[in-house]
């Protein structure tokens, strides 16, 4: 930010602003906390914590527009992507503890959809209302919707290895299933190779061809802070979104049930955005302040990382933690979104342009599978 700039002001017009409000649900944080404490009503917990992760990821989107500002979008993304999907780790991890294979396996399956179809399409429908079109790299997100690709034939594989020579692909609605030691070695190996890729991936975009992914990058509305404090504030606000969603997480399943939610479609939907909900706000704000860069690598970004990184993470800590490994294997539903998903990244993706229509059909997709998950 050049000396000199004007800052927005943080006084009462600032909180009811387009950036402001969502900290005017900073309360909900400790009152979330205090009702989880004193085991009060679980839809009224699911509710206060839900709303104490919006301020919090209103902040990490600031944090990383501040960074991205000086990195350029393929750090500030990644960083952002980072931060956003640790919740998601945290409760993984949880629910691997607890031998819950299969509700694992749908958030991740759910969170590559909710970035890809949501997220990208709420930011497409978003930042290009009121402009004919708006423009992205198209190197930048071909490297991205390569690595989906890639993700995706990986999930393939061992599915197919189980319905070729095992007892075919698991049912919805299971918790946890024994496939054998020949699957679970398989799984192993695939989740070596995803993590491989995608550090190389992370060298590829980040040293050989920095210049690409981190091209100059205006932002005049910053509000000028500093590296260290932007890192230092990512970091905070990513803790915080961790503990509101596992308070959240904590009280879904029973308040889900009440409402007759099945457990896949708590994973695949209700876990998968709550997880990604730093992302989610702060991908559609950058959109709509036409840094459509930013939100690009955000949305499939944060796709690509699920799919290379922290689900081979979780296969592999899965042989240390819990009842027993997790083998990679999705059921149907599960392998054909991802499938549609990936397909739909590419094709949206390869102008380096959109449109807010292809925003509303993004979302559109995304609806028909959520009405396909509820009917499972």
């Amino acid at each position: 930010m050049e000396r000199g700039a004007s800052r927005p002001r943080l006084g009462p017009g600032f909180l009811l602003s387009a950036q402001g409000w969502p900290y005017l649900l900073l309360p909900f944080i400790p009152l979330a906390i205090a009702l989880d404490v004193a085991n009060a009503s679980e839809v009224a917990i699911f509710i206060t914590a839900a709303l104490g992760i919006v301020p919090t990821a209103a902040l990490m989107g600031r944090a990383t527009e501040e960074l991205s500002a000086r990195a350029g979008p393929g750090v500030g993304g990644l960083l952002n992507v980072t931060f956003g999907n640790a919740p998601e780790l945290i409760i993984a991890l949880f629910a691997l503890g607890r031998g819950l294979h299969e509700v694992v396996k749908a958030s991740l399956v759910g969170s590559i959809l909710g970035n890809v179809l949501l997220v990208l399409g709420g930011a497409m429908l978003v930042g290009g209302w009121g402009r004919s079109k708006q423009t992205f790299s198209r190197t930048t997100a071909s490297a991205q919707t390569s690595m989906l690709l890639l993700a995706a034939a990986a999930f393939a594989m061992p599915a197919i290895f189980e319905l070729v020579d095992g007892g075919g692909l698991p049912p919805v609605g299971a918790e946890q299933i024994d496939f054998g030691s020949t699957v679970e070695n398989l799984s192993l190996a695939v989740a070596v190779v995803l993590i491989l890729t995608y550090l190389a991936g992370l060298y590829f975009s980040l040293r050989t061809h920095r210049d690409i992914f981190n091209p100059e990058y205006d932002h005049a509305d910053a509000w000028g802070w500093s590296a260290r404090r932007a890192t230092a504030v990512l970091a905070i606000s990513g803790v915080a979104v961790a503990v509101m969603s596992e308070v959240l997480v904590g009280s879904i399943e029973p308040a889900a049930h009440s409402l007759g939610l099945t457990e896949f479609f708590i994973g695949a939907i209700i876990v998968a955005i709550v997880g990604n909900a730093a992302e989610h706000w702060v991908a559609i704000l950058v959109a709509h302040k036409n840094q459509m860069d930013l939100a690009v690598n955000i949305s499939v970004g944060s796709s690509a990382q699920i799919a290379l990184f922290v689900a081979p993470v979780l296969v592999i800590c899965s042989f240390l933690i819990g009842p027993g490994p997790m083998p990679l294997v999705l059921n149907g539903f599960e392998l054909g979104a991802v499938g549609l998903a990936v397909v739909i990244a590419n094709y949206v993706t390869q102008e380096g342009e959109s449109n807010w229509f292809e925003g509303v059909q993004l979302l559109a997709i995304y609806a028909i599978v959520v009405i396909a998950f509820v009917a499972a």
